[in-house]
């Protein structure tokens, strides 16, 4: 009875590993067949079904020849017995004489199907070979063009390293089946086997050499890939050791091969047909000793390290070609920027557009902001923000943008049922959007897109389909068009409906697809619930990264999908890589990418677009010259679209990806330099510039060391991390107007000074363009963490922050911007103050420094104006002031201020600016009145408000008018003194 349980426990676990095979294949297809990509599906499968199968008969026919001959050379050993201790004899030969065959045959079907499955997961390497695309460019060494070691050499690897696990697989079973039948036993030193046998064996070992021969061949090409040097690629001792060891071991090998063969067919005696292929072996085995680690080891040690620069100089210049190709550093232009402090009120004027997007709006401050604003309910979040650019108001706006969506986990539990996470709370909706400099209330961010339907201030900005089926949390299948209806978003006390009216999903109307769709989500629910109809449909694959990377997995996506409001309706943006290990004399990047992908090779060839809506997605060839992206649109003709293709209101939100720029950035550190000479003696590597890695005062840390005692140091965490790349809208030098581009700025290593920056351009045909601007040596130009350190050395600016940084509220500080404006730099951090009950931060300050100059204001416009010495605030509006948007009232004057430059000469004008000297005497006792009650000192507050009295009073009877006296405000009560702490008991 048992026997029979095990029996049919094992017929139903076979059939549930079939039947939950079909329904992943099944569910695959017909969601990639609801995509348009059914003939991407079938060509992956039938593909990974042939490699699987092919290999798989062969390695089954390789094994099985062995086993025949096994058969026909030999029988089951005669009176093979094991006595137990119970005094009982074991008829080992009768068992083996039994089971051997069935045992075999299992052992070689097992076999043969590991070695299959193991063939069919390389796929890709064989459609890659089969569709290889030349890249034109041919390696300095051995010759071959780049494309063999991207599309052919990985192939000819796995498949050499198959035969090698096949045949040696072959050899050892052969031994031990041998073994077991008795026709193999060890007599002393020596083997004893008959001819045939003899003859089989060593003839599976000269297969092994043969393979292995072909093995060193494919080895030689690895050599540039060597890490012995000081670049990556091969070196000296590579190409003149290595490469002739490589040489010998084939030869070696092969001769070796050809021997064991000699012996096969020839009758030594039992001690030489022991001995002599034992000796062949072992001179292939000292060979590989001496060659690989002997000879390599002296020649580097004593003819390369004491003449590196001099031995190893050619093929540092092949390493630097070589990267700097790899990834695209060839392509950079280089020019001088000469970092002068003349910036002029003329110049600022010129850059309106920069100073109206320079970005004091930090996504992490901002993203807290949104969720206490915008959030509305528990169960909406902001995973990300985004920058991006749009059109309002005739002019170019850098904003951030965020979607809102929803997050089943932050229902309270009672209500995480499974018509809620299924049926009902099915999808976020809208987005938030605000420009990146303009500031509303107290410190709150401008919102053009807000609220619950998006209220949209401009027509062109108006979302008509918020729904985000497909998003960054969106991880759970969801069922639409069902018998209930889907939460849409909430409205008042009471909440609105909707009935899903799109294309995406996949019909699960009949009871068979609900069976197939229940077993692949491992959920019973789908089989017995009464809510689906003949029309509804089932959503996967809802992540929008996961979307694309199951379409495509060939291809890295970026970290940072973005969200684009074009034509009423919500779209993602991807930006997707090919990538490879394998390119010749390429340094890999440090960084660690997506899914722990190692790269030496990067393009950005591919722009993913992903409806937020339908979930259609569409993969636009972007870089039609990489060689890599040609050869996958070879295999999957069905799968990309031409540029071209791409709708014209989406086309200008396309940017140059951070990634890669990010990747690009790190590498150019050191391959800016192009001389040998210099690379190898480093002495002009750069370094991306690095700024405070924490940016929020640790309160807690602070009062920890300080003993409880609150604000009474500014002592700051001093961690360095390196600067991520930011986007912003400037205008570069010699150009004619402004532009949306990515940068980051560069110091010397181990230095803080600012050597360089580099940029990519987002916009037109400039779109991918890289440029990078030196500064002369001779002169100093602040780094970041230079102007960090005068930040914080600045009295006003440590006592402001050591005081807001109290119980109850938090100060952060945002990333420091580097602005080139013209032929100078400026630069600006916004800090922020968030309560730590309400967790609400506002923008409240904003740093500037511009050559010596460095103050901390409330505006941006207030700093600008006292850095560059604009005393009329009308003036200082007119420049660098908020700009008035359609609806808004205008706040700049109604004719355009002219900016004085020397006073005329004329009646009143002595009286006017008379006038204005009291009215900026006003307004710095104001000032100081206001830092001094933020401080404590009440004594202070109390002098500055009568120096601000008597200004009044001047300018009143300059102007001839009365000024109404204010009641005198109430004497604040002095703050109560601590008592005294009790003495420590003893």
């Amino acid at each position: 009875m048992r026997k029979k349980l095990l029996y049919l426990f094992v017929v139903l676990l076979v059939l549930a590993a079939i039947l939950t095979a079909v329904a992943h294949f099944w569910t695959e297809f017909a969601w990639f067949d609801s995509l348009g990509f059914g003939a991407v599906f079938t060509r992956r499968i039938l593909t990974k079904l042939g490699m699987g199968i092919g290999f798989g008969l062969v390695a089954l026919i390789f094994l099985w020849f062995h086993f025949s001959l096994i058969k026909k050379h030999s029988k089951p050993r005669e009176g093979w017995s094991i006595p137990t201790a119970s005094g009982e004899v074991i008829d080992v030969g009768d068992m083996v004489k039994r089971a051997g065959t069935p045992v075999i045959a299992a052992a070689a079907v097992a076999a043969s199907a590991v070695m299959g499955y193991w063939a069919s997961r390389h796929w890709e390497e064989a459609l890659k070979y089969l569709n290889r695309t030349e890249f034109g460019t041919s390696e300095p060494i051995l010759g071959e063009d780049v494309g063999f070691y991207l599309f052919s050499l990985p192939l000819l690897q796995f498949v050499q390293e198959w035969l090698v696990y096949l045949t040696g697989i072959g050899a050892v079973l052969v031994a031990v089946v041998y073994f077991a039948r008795g026709a193999v036993s060890v007599q002393g030193k020596t083997l004893e086997w008959s001819q045939p046998v003899r003859a089989h064996l060593l003839s599976a070992v000269a297969i092994i050499l043969a393979v292995l021969a072909w093995g060193w061949r494919l080895e030689m090409f690895e050599t540039l890939f060597s890490k012995r040097g000081v670049a990556y690629g091969a070196t000296y001792t590579d190409v003149y050791v290595n490469l002739v060891v490589y040489r010998v071991m084939v030869v070696a090998c092969l001769a070796v091969a050809a021997y064991l063969l000699y012996l096969a067919l020839t009758r030594p005696e039992a001690v030489a047909a022991t001995r002599r292929p034992a000796y062949a072996l072992a001179v292939v085995v000292g060979l590989y000793l001496l060659g690989s680690f002997v000879a390599p080891a002296v020649v580097q040690q004593f003819l390369v390290n004491p003449n590196e620069l001099d031995k190893e100089k050619p093929y540092l210049a092949h390493a630097i070609a070589g990267t700097r190709a790899a990834y695209a550093l060839d392509k950079i232009e280089m020019k001088e920027f000469p970092s002068n402090d003349q910036l002029s009120i003329k110049d600022l004027q010129a850059n309106r557009p920069t100073i109206d997007n320079i970005k004091i709006w930090d996504h992490r401050p901002l993203r807290a902001t949104y969720k206490q604003m915008q959030a509305i309910r528990l169960y909406y979040d902001f995973p990300s923000i985004t920058v991006d650019r749009y059109q309002a108001d005739n002019a170019y706006w850098q904003v951030m943008l965020a979607s809102r969506e929803l997050i089943i986990g932050q229902l309270p539990e009672q209500s995480q049922t499974w018509v809620n996470k299924h049926l009902q709370y099915t999808h976020g909706y809208g987005v938030v959007l605000s420009p990146v400099k303009r500031v509303v209330g107290e410190g709150l961010p401008d919102l053009w897109i807000k609220d619950i339907p998006p209220q949209s201030r401009y027509p062109h900005l108006e979302v008509k389909r918020p729904e985000i089926y497909y998003g960054q949390e969106t991880k759970d299948y969801v069922l639409v068009k069902t018998t209930t209806k889907e939460f849409d978003y909430p409205k008042g006390s009471d909440n609105a409906y909707t009935t899903y009216e799109g294309k995406g999903g996949i019909g699960i109307g009949s009871f068979m697809k609900r069976v197939l769709f229940a077993i692949r989500e491992a959920d019973v629910n789908l089989l017995f619930t009464k809510y689906l109809t003949a029309e509804s449909r089932i959503m996967i694959y809802r992540n929008v990264l996961d979307r694309v990377d199951s379409v495509a997995p060939f291809l890295m996506l970026d970290q940072e999908p973005y969200m684009v409001v074009a034509e009423g309706r919500l779209f993602w943006i991807i930006d997707a890589y090919t990538i490879s290990y394998r390119y010749p004399y390429s340094q890999p990047t440090p960084l660690d990418r997506r899914g722990g992908k190692r790269l030496n090779y990067v393009r950005n060839s591919v722009k993913a677009v992903v409806d937020a809506y339908h979930g259609t997605v569409s993969l636009y060839l972007w870089d039609e010259s990489d060689p890599m992206i040609k050869t996958y649109a070879k295999i999957f003709p069905t799968l990309f679209k031409p540029r071209s293709e791409m709708p014209a209101s989406i086309r200008p939100h396309v940017r140059y990806p951070k990634d890669l720029f990010t990747i690009q950035s790190i590498m150019y550190e050191s391959f800016h330099m192009t001389d040998p000479q210099i690379y190898y003696n480093q002495e002009d590597k750069w370094a991306v510039s690095r700024e405070l890695g924490e940016k929020t005062i640790g309160r807690q840390r602070e009062q920890a060391e300080l003993g409880g005692q609150p604000g009474v140091s500014a002592k700051q965490a001093t961690s360095t991390a390196r600067m991520d790349p930011y986007y912003m809208i400037m205008r570069l030098p010699e150009e004619k107007r402004e532009e949306y581009l990515l940068m980051v700025p560069y110091t010397p290593v181990n230095k803080d000074n600012m050597v360089a920056w580099m940029t990519a351009r987002c916009d037109g045909e400039n779109l991918g363009r890289l440029l990078v601007y030196t500064f002369p040596k001779q002169k100093l130009v602040f780094g970041p963490m230079q102007i960090e350190a005068r930040i914080d050395q600045d009295e006003h600016i440590s006592q402001w922050i050591t005081l807001r940084n109290q119980q109850g509220s938090t100060v952060i500080r945002g990333d420091l911007l580097v602005i080139p404006i013209k032929e100078s730099i400026l630069y600006v951090e916004p800090i922020y103050l968030q309560s730590t009950q309400t967790q609400l931060p506002e923008l409240k300050q904003v740093v500037v420094s511009f050559g010596k100059m460095l103050t901390m204001k409330d505006t941006l416009q207030e700093a600008l104006q006292v850095v560059f010495g604009i005393k009329d605030a009308r003036v200082a509006q007119a420049l660098v002031g908020e700009r008035p948007l359609s609806g808004e009232p205008a706040t700049l004057p109604a004719t355009k201020p002219v900016i004085p430059s020397t006073p005329a000469a004329g009646p009143g004008t002595a009286g006017t600016e008379k006038a204005r000297a009291l009215l900026d005497r006003a307004a710095g006792h104001y000032k100081a009145a206001q830092e001094k009650i933020a401080k404590g000192d009440w004594a202070g507050y109390g002098a500055e408000q009568q120096e601000l009295k008597k200004a009044l009073d001047e300018l009143a009877a300059e102007l001839g008018t009365k000024l109404a006296t204010p009641a005198p405000a109430p004497r604040p009560r002095p703050a109560p003194k601590a008592a005294p702490k009790p003495a420590p008991s003893n």
